[in-house]
């Protein structure tokens, strides 16, 4: 499995050492990036060899990673086109829909849309994936292979719901962090230190994932089992009830699900 990337930031980095741990050896990845630092620390940390812009050595490759952001899919795709043969042209770029990867392309279809998430820097991530008409099963499954060196996929048959996917796990960990943040500030409040309240937010916060991740039952009975009638977390719970949390966080995420297709109704018309 021979892998490119068009891209040399965190995303791409993540999923260069991902595959370098499931035993991908270096000679067979290979990273473009304008960015001088960036090609750098890739050649110093995985090994591997990089180049300034894309041209036909990219022909050697079984799947090209397109981790750039989603302001320069077009030129980017523009320079890669003339060097696409059958490679499996992967991008996990928010908003941009295939249609317009292809058109930009030059009609390319071999495609699949990916969107991962931050934790995939510590081999944690989560991605959901949906592949274009053009892509047969081995390209799936390479594309599988790919997203699953930094964590778990979820396939998908239409695209329209990669823009949810964006929002619920691609921008989740912000979500995550803005509710240990919350956790922090109140611990400060209440008179803890910041390492004290860190240490507890963090905890809490891992443990109660994991407790969710092992168990069968829904998040919703393992919340009531924590919930004594009349007790402290009823009175958490409460407030947040009354504050409209729950309902804050879910138009929250419709929020960012909006602006992901706002995204790529604007970007599409490039």
């Amino acid at each position: 499995m021979k892998i490119a990337f068009i891209g040399g930031g965190n995303m791409a980095a993540a999923l260069i050492g991902g595959l370098a741990k499931r035993g991908t050896s270096p000679a067979h990845l290979y990273a473009v990036d304008v960015n001088e630092d960036a090609r750098t620390r890739l050649q110093t940390q995985f090994g591997i060899a990089t180049a300034a812009t894309p041209d036909d050595t990219l022909r050697g490759y079984d799947a090209i990673v397109l981790a750039v952001k989603p302001q320069v899919m077009k030129e980017v795709a523009a320079a890669l086109a003339p060097h696409l043969s059958a490679q499996l042209v992967i991008s996990i770029a928010a908003g941009i829909r295939g249609a317009d990867i292809s058109r930009w392309l030059n009609g390319y279809t071999r495609i699949v849309r990916a969107m991962p998430n931050t934790p995939a820097l510590i081999g944690m991530g989560v991605a959901g994936l949906v592949a274009l008409p053009g892509v047969e099963e081995a390209g799936r499954e390479l594309a599988a292979n790919v997203l699953g060196a930094v964590g778990e996929t979820v396939w998908f048959d239409d695209e329209a719901k990669i823009d949810a996917v964006t929002a619920i796990s691609g921008s989740g960990p912000a979500y995550v962090f803005y509710f240990i943040e919350a956790l922090q500030e109140a611990a400060h409040r209440l008179g803890l230190s910041d390492d004290q309240g860190r240490a507890l937010a963090l905890a809490t916060f891992a443990g109660a994932a994991q407790l969710a991740a092992q168990s069968e039952e829904p998040a919703g009975v393992l919340r009531e089992r924590v919930t004594s009638k009349g007790g402290t977390t009823a009175a958490a719970l409460a407030s947040f009830n009354a504050q409209g949390v729950k309902d804050a966080i879910v138009a929250g995420v419709l929020a960012a699900d909006a602006r992901a297709k706002e995204m790529g109704d604007e970007l599409g018309k490039q």
